[in-house]
């Protein structure tokens, strides 16, 4: 195993450490401005794009958020062999390429294509910054970067959505892609001039590529079915046909392969500890269900209510509210109090706001929404902290690193599976709400009461037309069960979410510890696995 010389450097101070972090931060921000910010402006982007569906157009966010997880493992490598700031300012260059190329795209296929590397090299950037801003921590400090890292992170689900939807009404939609790729070369400039002299440990651990692959097959294929799916009949279509193929033959082939590995992709190892197990399978189910309910919600505004993309995004606005605070508080509640009894309460609450809103059935409901999705915010930012503490109590020095890094992996790529999936509840429910509706108000269920010849005779006495008014009937029966079919899915969500607040309650009730990174018990650990040099790296990374 080939290392380089172990250079040791002085952490910033001072005024460079205040501009190390808002280089970061602004970094941070601007990779995840890119996932919110494009739910309030597909209508637009759909319009532009060669007049695409805007179900097509959900694709290029699915594969985006993918693209984004995948980038992880290749991060982790990518810095152990050249570098964490010089890996994470090329990212950065890349980030704001993709961006241009988004701007400047004249086809949804250029589109989408831009949006993937955007996802890639944006996932390579966010797993990086962390690792940075926490080198340059004291010991004292580095539960508050942690804290930090964690509000930049939500701050964009509530801030985004209202900008680029300001954006897209105002300027233009490709303003977004432009701005954010000007924004990504401020971080990459100012994190090579404070770190230009930075040495590094160098380490060259095999990666597992063909296990990466495998995975990568296996996630694309899972979620291009669920991308064609509701727009090319299922399996009626041979092109998703070869699709499932594929993903079933690549599924057992990448167990057996990271079954024995010494650095999987994936870690089963891990799973035979029941916390981790439902602990991980409560906060992808939470992520999966909140990520698909939020971007439903956002888009259902705009085309099917109605609304301008800035009031379909600033809908959201009120989320972040107490988002912040809670994320604080729930970090230091998390030591003191059991985990799962916080984790059910979140649950239990993330619930009641979805029945609240799964309970709205008109199209004027702009105020009234703003209670629900503020209380949404507490308690998504709730239940956080208090999974990811029962994810990683009992677990050893090296398993709680690459617990980690599957966790953030796995949740932004089942969050966008989540997005897609929440649309093919829509596409469903849509179709029986609309028959249901016009069977009873046009009397086929009950002769006595035909509301729709009630509804046609007001709308004759003032002049309008028969074909007029049969038109406006339809229109409106069709709105009304797209309300309904949306109101479904908030209401199944809510379902999912009682039975996540019982299934939690399954983890064992031992005291949550979650053990430190300590070098020495981590060397003795990686004793026979690897050198001294790579264990260090892995602590300082």
């Amino acid at each position: 195993m080939a290392k380089s010389k172990i250079v040791f450097s002085k952490h910033l101070r001072g005024w460079r450490f205040v501009l190390f972090n808002f280089a970061l931060s602004l970094g941070n921000i601007s990779v995840a401005f890119m996932g919110p910010s494009y739910l309030a402006i597909e209508p637009h982007a759909a319009g532009d794009l060669e007049g695409t569906f805007v179900s097509f157009m959900a694709w290029s966010q699915t594969n985006f958020m993918l693209a984004m997880s995948l980038g992880f493992p290749i991060g982790r490598t990518l810095a152990e062999r050249y570098g964490a700031y010089r890996v994470y300012i090329v990212s950065f260059l890349v980030f704001a390429v993709a961006s241009y190329f988004c701007a400047i795209s004249p086809g949804y296929l250029e589109f989408l294509y831009s949006r993937i590397l955007l996802g890639f090299s944006g996932g390579i950037t966010f797993l990086i910054g962390q690792e940075l801003i926490l080198n340059e921590c004291s010991p004292k400090t580095k539960i508050l970067g942690v804290i930090g890292w964690g509000i930049l992170g939500l701050i964009p689900f509530g801030i985004a959505p209202p900008v680029g939807g300001w954006l897209a009404d105002e300027v233009n939609w490709r303003y977004i892609f432009y701005i954010n790729g000007f924004l990504a070369l401020i971080p990459a400039g100012l994190v090579g001039a404070l770190l230009y002299d930075r040495g590094f440990h160098r380490i060259y651990h095999r990666f597992d590529f063909v296990g990466f692959l495998l995975y990568a097959a296996v996630m694309y294929g899972v979620q291009n079915i669920l991308n064609l799916g509701n727009d090319f009949d299922w399996f009626e279509s041979p092109f998703v046909r070869r699709i499932l193929i594929l993903t079933l033959i690549a599924f057992p082939f990448l167990i057996i392969w990271i079954k024995d590995r010494r650095h999987p992709i994936i870690d089963l190892n891990l799973f035979r500890y029941r916390s981790f197990t439902i602990g991980m399978i409560s906060i992808l189910l939470g992520f999966f269900t909140a990520q698909g309910l939020i971007s439903l919600m956002t888009v259902q505004l705009q085309t099917l209510m109605d609304y301008s993309s800035t009031l379909a995004g600033l809908e959201f606005l009120p989320m972040v509210i107490l988002a912040i605070p809670t994320a604080i508080g729930m970090a230091l509640f998390s030591k003191y109090v059991d985990p799962r009894l916080l984790a059910c309460l979140s649950l239990l609450g993330f619930s009641a706001v979805c029945y609240w809103i799964g309970m709205y059935d008109r199209a004027d409901w702009y105020e009234q929404i703003f209670w629900p999705l503020f209380f949404m915010g507490f308690f998504l930012a709730a239940l956080l902290g208090p999974l990811t503490v029962i994810i990683l109590r009992g677990l050893s020095n090296l398993e709680l690193l690459r617990a980690a890094e599957m966790l953030n992996m796995f949740r932004i790529a089942l969050g966008g599976m989540g997005i897609t999936s929440q649309g093919i509840i829509l596409y469903r429910r849509e179709f029986y709400h609309q028959l249901h509706l016009a069977n009873h108000f046009g009397g086929r269920q009950y002769a006595s009461y035909d509301v729709l010849e009630q509804f046609s005779d007001q709308l004759e006495k003032i002049g309008m037309a028969p074909r007029a008014i049969a038109a406006r009937a339809g229109r409106l029966i069709v709105q009304e069960a797209n309300i309904l079919a949306m109101a479904d899915a908030y209401l199944i969500g809510s379902y999912v979410l009682i039975g996540l607040a019982a299934f939690i309650w399954l983890v064992p009730s031992n005291k949550p510890s979650v053990p430190l990174v300590n070098q020495e018990e981590l060397v003795e650990e990686e004793i026979g696995v690897a050198d001294e040099a790579e264990v260090v790296n892995k602590i300082t990374n």
